[in-house]
């Protein structure tokens, strides 16, 4: 992927989008205010499934088990469903995004999570319906995670092509805050209902109406998303396609052109995805299951972890525009290498202050390797296949990452008793991304123009040949 600092072909006259100043576009914010707006959606829906695959779903989908952590494996296993069909709705949605636009599929992302979420609230139990239950959970849930999976792509490319050139790794930043005030509200919600309900309230109906209240808030965000338009960066690339009909999406084209950029995106997210799930999905498993710590008291540690991880991520996205994006994802990768050997030990003293603490130390080392990832996978393929080229490297990852992080988590506590092996396998984990870093070309401050003209030039050279 030939792409360097060259800042080739932005002395002409650029859209605001492409400008290589610091100073923002007007109407950047009302951008990033409707990326947000969905992505809070989704992760919404995706964190209140993972903690009701560890609260609730164990309990009245399955059949009663004698070891507790049996049920929460198999609660898990639906749950890796949502990763599994996360790549496919990122080839889909990409392949169309880089086609028709982002903002057109990102409407029908946030309409379709939020119908799969709450037909999850409308279904029967296991003593109603048997293992129908499970069976249509997982169907829902396959669904969901094809509308998240299509989601983050064009949700953050919809700021990163909006962004100027210097500051687009905070500004590209803000849809990733987006999932730790999804996973906040998600907590409050259930939070609210762990509070007010007696846990047969709660496993009977209560967490029913967490996942029905997903309606109000896809209404809001679908409709903030009908008020933005595409990047003139990615409509200048449409235009162009439309007269070239040698122009390819999708992607075996991604694949083909720019191999290089998607695997370096899949190393980078292998750590850092399954960091976030053992702090905020396995971490809930270890605590009540494990240590047999109150619902409430958890939920409420983890709230606040979510309020400090929403507030850094931008924060981390401004360093990442000032010092680099090496730098800044490899100090997350090392940290994250040793954050299971210092947390673990804390979370059995449980002490909520050392708990609490322990788990904003997690969230923030997390935010160094999340916040500039968007800036860095724009920054790694052309505007054609740009939706495609980051769908890609970053839901792939996600199958073998996140979906399997509290699955392996949780075997391996059950197998060997002890949370060593867990410090062991996340450690592994960050040595991968750190490789990925290594690998990584600095990218701060590249127009994306420059990196359209690169390969504008790829191809003229192939067809020449």
């Amino acid at each position: 992927m030939a792409v360097g600092n060259s800042t080739q072909g932005t002395s002409q006259q650029s859209p605001p989008s492409a400008a290589s100043g610091s100073r923002a576009p007007s109407g950047l914010r009302k951008v990033v205010a409707a990326s947000m707006a969905g992505t809070i959606v989704e992760w919404y829906e995706f964190f209140l499934y993972a903690t009701a695959a560890t609260l609730v779903f164990n309990v009245i989908f399955f059949p009663p088990s004698e070891n507790p952590l049996d049920n929460i494996i198999k609660a898990f296993l639906t749950y890796a469903v949502g990763f599994i069909a996360r790549p496919l709705g990122g080839i889909v949605f990409g392949h169309f995004g880089d086609k028709y636009g982002r903002k057109r599929l990102l409407q029908l992302a946030i309409i379709l999570v939020g119908v799969s979420t709450f037909l999850m609230g409308c279904l029967p139990t296991f003593d109603a319906i048997g293992y129908a239950a499970p069976i249509l959970l997982v169907v829902l849930r396959f669904f969901q995670g094809f509308a998240v999976g299509g989601e983050w792509g064009g949700a953050v490319l919809l700021v990163a092509e909006h962004s100027p050139d210097k500051q687009r790794g905070f500004w590209a930043s803000w849809p990733q805050a987006a999932v730790p005030a999804g996973n906040l509200i998600a907590t409050v919600v259930l939070l609210v209902l762990s509070w007010t309900l007696s846990d047969e309230a709660f496993l009977s109906w209560g967490w029913r109406v967490a996942f029905w209240l997903s309606v109000v808030i896809v209404a809001v965000g679908y409709y903030i998303r009908t008020k933005v338009t595409d990047a003139p960066i990615f409509i200048e690339a449409q235009a162009e396609a439309e007269q070239d009909k040698r122009t390819r999406y999708g992607v075996l084209e991604v694949l083909k052109r720019y191999p290089r950029g998607v695997f370096t995106a899949m190393g980078l997210r292998f750590g850092e995805n399954i960091m976030y799930y053992l702090v905020v999905t396995f971490s809930i498993t270890y605590m009540s299951a494990h240590l047999g710590m109150d619902t409430s008291t958890i939920l409420t540690l983890i709230l606040f972890a979510h309020v400090v991880h929403f507030a850094v991520i931008p924060v981390v996205g401004r360093f990442s525009d000032k010092l680099g994006r090496k730098p800044v994802y490899a100090a997350g990768a090392v940290l994250a290498a040793v954050w299971g050997f210092i947390a673990f030990p804390l979370f059995d003293t449980e002490n909520d202050w050392l708990i609490v603490g322990v788990l904003i130390l997690g969230l923030m080392i997390h935010a160094l390797m999340y916040a500039g990832q968007p800036a860095i996978m724009a920054e790694m393929f052309p505007t054609r296949m740009r939706y495609s080229g980051v769908s890609l490297g970053y839901q792939v990852t996600s199958i073998i990452a996140g979906s399997l992080a509290p699955i392996i988590a949780t075997l391996l506590l059950s197998t060997y008793g002890s949370w060593v092996p867990v410090a062991i396998y996340l450690a592994l984990a960050a040595a991968v991304t750190l490789v990925a870093v290594i690998a990584l070309r600095e990218t701060v401050g590249i127009s994306l123009r420059s990196i359209d003209a690169a390969d504008r030039e790829k191809l003229a050279e192939r067809v020449e040949a």
